[in-house]
């Protein structure tokens, strides 16, 4: 069982061939109503490639919430830890995409009642897991008492550090596996450049997704670079939460670190070729045959 804690929210996606200057309107060629929300994403990209997920966390009193919920369970998410919450409306995001790359403002609404007391109240769930996969668009105490619980429990734990807040020591040590992007990898590296025990620490840990230039590793203390697979961009939204989702599925599967980046990297690869975070996810079918057309050094690890 994997169990996903984070957040649920609505994308407002814009499409637009001119990205507007400070004060400009300009005329935007599509706008979507997508579900997303890294917690969701993350819940949804598992299920999709086949795996037993359960999703915690919160949504509004509102449409966007019941809407979402019939989605999750029409993707095979197990929503019964999924709650609303009275008087709070389901978060949003707001996207804004242009030339397949994009922007985003984030409205929390009712991620933000996931806090420690609401986690706690979910421990008996996050220990029946095999693993437990986190990001931080929800109150950073809910984010660490689930590591705490989880940590002190044995079950294995992903953390996927967006967006960025300053990751301490303790949560590093608590997690199996930290999933940054580029900016993300170097804020932390950064942050810990002159505690080497943490930063040997850290690079046994860390999974670094750097878009179209692949995923860095550390081996012997040496970078490898896992590929991504070439592909023409469409959204890059939900690229990371897609890598995430699928490496905690091969990991659950019994797969290397490595054997998992790579079916991951290809998983992140053929969500960017559609429009929207969820909806570019692949269905393991889907990856299972990209994997067979396009092949990479990661060899037969589907």
């Amino acid at each position: 069982m994997i169990t996903v804690l984070g957040s649920i929210n609505m994308d407002l996606v814009t499409v637009t061939s001119k990205d507007p200057l400070l004060g400009e309107t300009v005329m935007g060629n599509h706008f979507s109503t997508i579900p997303g929300g890294k917690g969701a994403n993350q819940a949804v990209a598992a299920a999709r490639l086949g795996a037993e997920v359960q999703l915690i966390g919160r949504i509004g009193d509102d449409v966007f919430g019941q809407q979402y919920l019939v989605h999750l369970k029409e993707q095979g998410v197990n929503t019964k830890y999924v709650k609303p919450v009275t008087g709070e409306k389901t978060g949003i995001a707001s996207i804004t995409v242009y030339k397949g790359d994009n922007k985003i403002i984030v409205v929390p609404g009712a991620n933000k009642c996931v806090g420690p007391e609401v986690v706690e109240s979910h421990s008996e769930d996050i220990l029946k897991s095999d693993w437990l996969l986190l990001q931080m668009e929800i109150p950073l105490q809910g984010v660490e008492k689930a590591l705490e619980i989880a940590h002190k429990g044995g079950v294995k734990t992903i953390l996927n550090p967006a967006p960025y807040h300053e990751i301490p020591k303790s949560w590093i040590e608590m997690a199996t596996y930290l999933t940054p992007n580029e900016f993300e990898a170097n804020q932390i590296f950064n942050l810990y450049k002159n505690d080497h025990d943490n930063l040997a620490q850290l690079k046994k840990k860390i999974i670094i997704t750097k878009g179209s230039e692949g995923i860095v590793i550390f081996e012997n203390d040496e970078e490898v670079v896992i590929p991504a697979m070439p592909v023409d961009a469409i959204d890059t939204t939900g690229a990371g939460d897609t890598f995430s989702g699928a490496l905690v599925v091969g990991l659950s599967e019994g797969k290397s670190l490595k054997e998992a980046c790579y079916f991951a990297a290809r998983a992140a690869s053929l969500s960017v070729t559609k429009l929207g975070a969820q909806s570019g996810m692949p269905y393991r079918k889907e990856v299972n045959e990209f994997g067979k057309t396009h092949r990479d050094s990661g060899g037969d690890i589907l």
